[in-house]
């Protein structure tokens, strides 16, 4: 029984994340609240605030877990090689993914409430963004390298347009559920960049 009680006890915290993630996809962070997670967990609120003081600890762990999985799943691309392209359409597959879910960009969906959240939150948004960024312009980098994209501008440009216009068809993709009119579009920009190569 204690064990029962202490792996319960240890899984809350996931189990709280979980919840909240999937709201703030959905409603965004402005549009729960603690109490919405203890309904959903059917947990107590002194529970939620036991493991996150406040809504503002909760946030961001919130955007420490996802840059984290980001960040695994960006390694495993990188693991499998490949060229250049291929991992360009391997990192829109990513959001695919998450539009698929009925769901957006964790960080997407914060960026559009920024001015509203605490800094740290800010701070870590902006972390999240550079960092993708920042393993987008290796890829270009490489794409570059072995002839297979063609770039008007430097790598960081380009990443920046990347991180933006699949941000921004996930958004506009949403309202319709249409995961194709997404991936339309992830097409259209990432073959813009091949689209010069020799």
């Amino acid at each position: 029984m204690a064990r029962t009680r202490q792996r319960a006890e240890v899984d809350t915290p996931s189990r709280i994340l979980d919840a909240a993630e999937r709201l703030v996809q959905m409603r965004g962070f402005n549009g729960f609240s603690y109490a919405d997670v203890a309904s959903e967990l059917n947990v107590s609120k002194a529970s939620l605030h036991y493991h996150f003081p406040g809504k503002a600890e909760l946030g961001e762990a919130l955007i420490g877990r996802y840059a984290a999985r980001f960040a695994d799943a960006l390694e495993e691309i990188d693991g499998r090689g490949g060229s250049a392209p291929a991992k360009l359409e391997a990192y829109a597959s990513i959001y695919a993914d998450v539009l698929r879910a009925h769901r957006m960009c964790l960080c997407g969906m914060l960026a559009a409430e920024y001015d509203t959240l605490p800094k740290a939150m800010r701070t870590a948004i902006i972390g999240f963004f550079d960092d993708n960024e920042a393993w987008l312009g290796g890829v270009l980098e490489q794409g570059q390298r072995e002839g297979s994209l063609s770039l008007d501008g430097s790598a960081a440009d380009a990443a920046q347009t990347i991180v933006s216009g699949l941000e921004g068809a996930l958004l506009v993709a949403r309202p319709y559920g249409d995961v194709a009119r997404f991936q339309a579009a992830a097409t259209r920009l990432l073959t813009s960049l091949a689209a010069a190569a020799p």
